[in-house]
């Protein structure tokens, strides 16, 4: 673990103890902390995924394109006042023959597996209007975008964060269940999920294979850790029965993971919705972090249940708060994030994702309050 730039001396009647963090596990013992301590981002993130204290709660920053775009000055301004601790990478994948067209854009476009997609609106990702498996006849026929893989030059990821003192997260393209809906289409999937066909379960080889592959080549770049995802939940309960969730995708999930464990790295994981049912899966298999709607679920019971178990890789309530509360609204909103699940032994990321109707004011208190010490933050009440 990198040494922090400036380390608290701990001293009891005369005799130095030690420096902590790194010669101390967990809390700092007894003694005063160093005014202006700070530790470098790789060790801040490391340690709040270890659930160890930290001088601050590390930083990271999503946007979509409405706000990336669209408003550029802010998105400069923002990540400048509040410089982020995670580190993307160079995509290394090599050029799908299935994929034209541009993604964001009004339009249609097709995506690396052929699903075509149509945009209404500029800067959303769009819907698949043309799932390249609506009939199971096409799938003898289909094969996996396995040039992305073939000609991908995994190499520059590497180069692309040497010498970083930031902590580097890869991004993967998996995400088994989505890739089945968009594949077969939603209701499809859904039908597939109930009658159990053969076909699926020979598309899901067939992905499944395709993400192992994946996977075990981002365990072996120098990143720190690596993400996948799937959207599992609706706005008050997960989309299919946690039983089945269970059966099907928690077997694929483990073994994403626990090739991530294998290298020494952290395994974060996204999803949007009502997931409460399966966190505890989530803790069992080995995910280090999970980014979710935090305010569509008890934020309260899950602080009583699941602080120090999995890291929270944020968020805020984006439906709500983040486009259509004042500022110090969302400042609650933080302080309640924060009640509910900062015990002030790391945990927790300051993370949010920008919408393009998110004034600016309301992003920046967001963060601001987020960089305060826990008791000034609650204080605020």
């Amino acid at each position: 673990m990198p040494a922090p730039h400036r380390r608290l001396v701990l001293v009891k009647a005369g005799r130095t103890l030690g420096y902590w963090p790194s010669d101390f596990k967990g809390a700092a013992p007894s003694g005063k902390r160093e005014r202006g301590w700070t530790m470098n981002s790789r060790e801040r993130v490391e340690r709040t995924l270890n659930h160890q204290p930290v001088d601050r709660a590390p930083r990271d920053f999503w946007a979509l394109p409405g706000v990336t775009v669209k408003r550029r000055e802010e998105w400069d301004r923002l990540r400048a006042k509040y410089p982020g601790d995670l580190q993307g990478t160079a995509s290394p994948y090599g050029r799908s023959k299935y994929a034209k067209g541009r993604p964001y854009e009004v339009g249609a476009y097709t995506d690396e597996f052929g699903c075509v997609w149509e945009v209404a609106e500029y800067g959303v990702v769009g819907e698949v209007k043309h799932p390249p498996l609506a009939d199971w006849s096409a799938l003898a026929s289909y094969r996996m975008p396995t040039e992305l893989l073939d000609e991908a030059d995994f190499s520059s990821v590497d180069r692309s964060i040497a010498g970083s003192d930031r902590f580097t997260l890869g991004g993967t393209l998996i995400r088994p269940f989505e890739r089945l809906q968009f594949l077969r289409g939603t209701e499809s999937l859904l039908c597939d999920l109930a009658y159990d066909p053969p076909e699926l379960r020979r598309l899901i080889g067939m992905l499944h294979e395709f993400n192992l592959r994946e996977m075990t080549a981002w365990a072996k770049t120098d990143v720190q850790a690596v993400s996948f995802m799937d959207d599992w939940g609706s706005q008050t309960s997960l989309l299919i029965a946690p039983e089945t969730w269970r059966a099907i995708f928690k077997p694929l999930y483990r073994e994403y993971v626990a090739i991530l464990r294998k290298a020494g790295k952290y395994a974060f994981f996204h999803s949007d919705g009502h997931i409460r049912a399966i966190m505890p899966d989530l803790v069992e298999i080995g995910v280090s972090a999970v980014n979710s709607q935090l305010y569509c679920m008890d934020v309260e019971e899950i602080g009583r249940t699941l602080v120090g178990k999995i890291t929270f890789w944020g968020e805020l309530d984006r439906q709500h708060l983040q486009p259509f509360g004042t500022a110090a609204e969302v400042r609650a909103g933080v302080r309640r994030i924060r009640r509910a699940l900062d015990r002030n032994r790391g945990g927790l990321f300051a993370q949010c994702e920008w919408g393009r109707l998110d004034p600016y004011e309301n992003i920046d208190a967001l963060y601001d309050e987020w960089q305060k010490p826990l008791a000034e933050c609650l204080a605020g009440q």
